[in-house]
């Protein structure tokens, strides 16, 4: 356990790219994940990325697509979504914050509503109740009232509601450029240094 840990996870809303992305750059930034990926996220990445990712054995590899290589043991920790006795459910285990990436709407009303009915909804929950930095990176067209409405009150009680719509001021080249973006903006929020995006009012970052 270490004060800088962050806590990833990954539901069933279109854009698990997103998610993998996030990864691949926090694991190079050195820093340590808790990771958990509910059973619609599986099903996402397979239909998105066509990576075939087990829950019940999970595998880096699979999840990332190529050998993991620059993970150092015990940098990546993989819990899983029934784990109610893994650290990140308590308040007294420390972390440098959580992100939900992609965040489902049904993953939102359940923080919103306090249902803690997976390990994804209570580390949430905890990130809440500790004051921790908890972002949720919501991937839907058109938002429903009610799901506004969830996200209101995430936002209300502490959350910051990050959506996966990329800026087009930095002029992107390819979709990847539109994705670091969005995973940029991310690093921001949890405090990882990096160089993924065009900032307004500066010239375009190294490749």
């Amino acid at each position: 356990m270490a004060a800088n840990d962050l806590v990833v996870a990954m539901t069933g809303a279109s854009g698990s790219v997103y998610g993998v992305r996030l990864l691949e750059v926090l694991i190079r930034a050195g820093r340590t994940v808790h990771l958990i990926l509910s059973p619609a996220a599986v099903q996402v990445i397979a239909q998105e990325l066509e990576r075939s990712v087990r829950i019940d054995t999970f595998d880096l590899t699979d999840l990332l697509g190529t050998p993991a290589k620059q993970v150092r043991p015990g940098q990546v920790l993989f819990h899983d979504h029934r784990d109610f006795m893994a650290g990140i459910a308590s308040g007294s285990f420390l972390t440098a914050g959580m992100v939900i990436c992609p965040c489902s709407s049904g993953t939102a009303a359940a923080i919103a509503h306090g249902l803690s009915q997976n390990l994804i909804h209570r580390a949430a929950d905890v990130h809440l109740k500790e004051k921790r930095k908890l972002v949720l990176v919501p991937r839907e067209a058109p938002m429903s009232v009610v799901q506004l409405r969830n996200l209101t009150i995430c936002a209300e009680v502490g959350a910051v509601v990050l959506p996966a719509s990329p800026g087009f001021y930095t002029k992107p080249n390819s979709l990847d450029d539109a994705i670091d973006f969005i995973v940029g903006r991310i690093c921001d929020q949890l405090g990882v240094e990096h160089n993924l995006l065009q900032r307004w009012g500066e010239d375009t970052p190294e490749a």
